[in-house]
């Protein structure tokens, strides 16, 4: 949301965005149960059209995930009613095969550093 991000990301920073691990401390999350491996990714506190589109189609029923079906296709790129098509398709054809799909793509997404803008 910054006009600049890379006017304040340090070097160690930008490593941890460029190689995903700013994700990690989400982990503790889903040990927790406040998270999952794979669904929605939470909206921001100031995501006010995302977070009413997602309630208006049930996807507020799901527990959040470190990465999803949107993340995968397209992540911060998509425009919010893509991102909630695809929230919604990951909704009706959720399953333990697709959720390992999901979490076999981010993989190679992570490794390509695919998606990555700062």
């Amino acid at each position: 949301m910054l006009s600049d991000p890379k006017k304040f990301l340090t070097p160690a920073g930008s490593f941890l965005r460029k190689s995903s691990l700013d994700e990690l401390p989400q982990l503790w999350s889903i040990l927790n149960g406040d998270m999952s491996f794979v669904g929605p990714r939470p909206a921001l506190f100031n995501q006010d059209d995302l977070i009413l589109l997602r309630t208006e189609n049930g996807i507020d029923q799901l527990v959040p995930g470190l990465t999803g079906w949107a993340q995968i296709n397209g992540r911060d790129e998509l425009p919010i009613p893509e991102k909630v098509k695809l929230d919604i398709e990951y909704l009706h054809q959720k399953s333990l095969f697709f959720d390992i799909k999901i979490i076999f793509l981010t993989f190679l997404k992570v490794v390509r550093r695919d998606g990555v803008t700062h």
